[in-house]
């Protein structure tokens, strides 16, 4: 990893006060997987992509309420715009689901159209923050190219802790004085697909969602 991307990504998170409070955590305590990939969506990246992921799941300890995330940077990839980025994180979320050999996680769909829908990767389910340069939202303005990968477990731990709408409600006020507005692609689980939340694109009615299992 090279150690100059690594401290990017927590000057981001870190000095320029991110709206997120749990990347926040996660930085601060030194809670976070940072991998660098090149050759992007090849089967090399995408095999090494799911090596990485499941041994971020085997060290994780599901009896923690401490959380933890895994950052997949590309810092040779070079993005255009919003519509291209979205592009591309999707074909290697197809990728990912061709090489991957475990079974999807059965808490969640794996049908994008249904409200409990969630990627699963390793025979667990995944929240995807994808994020650019070229991203219009200010939150998911990365220095790289980057997929963000957050267990669901973590999410459900925080509604047993009764701490979830505290959580998700500061994120809100803080994104609001970021942008100015809220980030009209944000919905909590369950009530629609969060399947177009990945890119970080503000999409219509009418979008599909690039990925079928």
């Amino acid at each position: 990893m090279n150690i100059n991307i690594k401290k990017e990504y927590e000057d981001w998170i870190l000095e320029e006060d991110h709206p997120c409070v749990m990347a926040q955590t996660v930085f601060s305590q030194n809670a976070v997987k940072i991998k660098q990939y090149s050759n992007f969506n090849s089967e090399a990246t995408t095999n090494q992509l799911i090596k990485d992921i499941e041994n971020y799941i085997e060290e994780y300890d599901f009896e923690t309420n401490e959380f933890q995330s895994l950052i997949a940077i590309f810092p040779d990839l070079n993005i255009k715009n919003e519509e291209e980025f979205e592009t591309i994180l999707w074909q290697q979320l197809v990728s990912i689901a061709k090489y991957d050999s475990k079974p999807w996680d059965p808490s969640v769909s794996p049908d994008p159209k249904d409200a409990n829908f969630s990627f699963s990767i390793a025979g667990h389910a995944f929240y995807i923050v994808g994020m650019h340069p070229r991203s219009s939202r200010k939150a998911r303005k990365s220095p790289y190219p980057s997929i963000t990968f957050n267990l669901h477990d973590q999410f459900e731990k925080l509604r047993e802790m009764g701490a979830y709408e505290k959580v998700r409600d500061k994120i809100r006020e803080r994104y609001i004085e970021l942008q100015g507005m809220m980030n009209p692609m944000l919905e909590d689980f369950g009530e629609s697909s969060e399947a177009k939340q990945y890119s970080g694109k503000e999409s219509g009615d009418n979008w599909v969602c690039p990925f079928h299992k």
